[in-house]
């Protein structure tokens, strides 16, 4: 929250970098607002009960954030790659009107996913009392526990992992090598250095939401155990979240500055 009011309060960030951020941070607080009350009051009442409404509502919520922020890590990797390979043409590229279109690509992107993920679940028949063997309704837990055939929601769940994370992560880890290759024709150490120290920051926060998304989501034929299954989930619901503003703000000068001014103001 502390990054949206920033960066909303100061019109030197009013740009494109800065704007993907805005819209990163309030992806995290919708992604983890989905699954931690409910957490924290199942710990609370030590009641773990939820209807089958409040769970396929948990779940579309979920796949929404979820998928939204895959592709803004894969859209701001992208801000990078135009500003750092292509610095020149950055603002013709970069312009308001094709970073407003990109954000609302990836928000019509997690919503249909959603609603296409929800209602597979919907044609599910279950048991009338279900035990989900994890935290909160993760849809292959969800999926797997039905009395019904589910070659289909399988399918689309893995077909969905490789077109919609994998496709993400490919974009990411080109621009990265794109910006690598460009970072070391840098001519001075110190200059160079910093770079790579702000892009491996970056990779930092990347490679445990990916790894363990795809972990969790993949690993299906392979029968996890659900106590590392909830572990693997706890770092992508919860951890990346916490690295995102660590990385982003702490790490960055600029926006250390216009968080002073926001809580500071003189």
């Amino acid at each position: 929250m502390l990054i949206v009011l920033a960066i909303l309060s100061d019109t030197h960030l009013h740009t494109p970098m800065y704007c993907f951020l805005a819209n990163l941070s309030f992806c995290d607080i919708c992604f983890t607002t989905t699954i931690i009350p409910k957490m924290l009051v199942n710990i609370q009442t030590q009641s773990r009960a939820i209807s089958y409404a409040g769970c396929i509502t948990q779940m579309f919520f979920f796949i929404i954030f979820a998928t939204l922020g895959d592709f803004l890590l894969a859209v701001m990797a992208y801000d990078r790659f135009v500003a750092i390979c292509h610095p020149l043409h950055y603002m013709v590229i970069t312009n308001s009107h094709f970073c407003v279109q990109l954000i609302l690509v990836c928000w019509v992107i997690g919503v249909l996913k959603a609603l296409m993920q929800s209602l597979l679940v919907r044609r599910l028949t279950f048991c009338t009392y279900l035990e989900i063997p994890h935290f909160f309704c993760e849809l292959n837990q969800v999926v797997h526990m039905a009395c019904f055939d589910t070659f289909l929601n399988d399918l689309i769940m893995d077909v969905a992992a490789v077109l919609l994370a994998g496709g993400p992560l490919s974009g990411i880890l080109f621009s990265y090598s794109k910006i690598s290759s460009s970072i070391c024709t840098i001519s001075s150490t110190q200059g160079s250095y910093k770079a790579f120290s702000t892009h491996a920051s970056h990779l930092l926060t990347i490679s445990p939401f990916y790894g363990t998304t795809l972990g969790v989501y993949l690993s299906a034929s392979a029968a996890p155990s659900s106590a590392l299954t909830a572990a693997a989930s706890v770092m992508y619901t919860m951890v990346t979240s916490m690295l995102h503003f660590f990385i982003y703000s702490l790490k960055n000068t600029v926006m250390k500055r216009a968080i002073k001014r926001l809580l500071f103001p003189k």
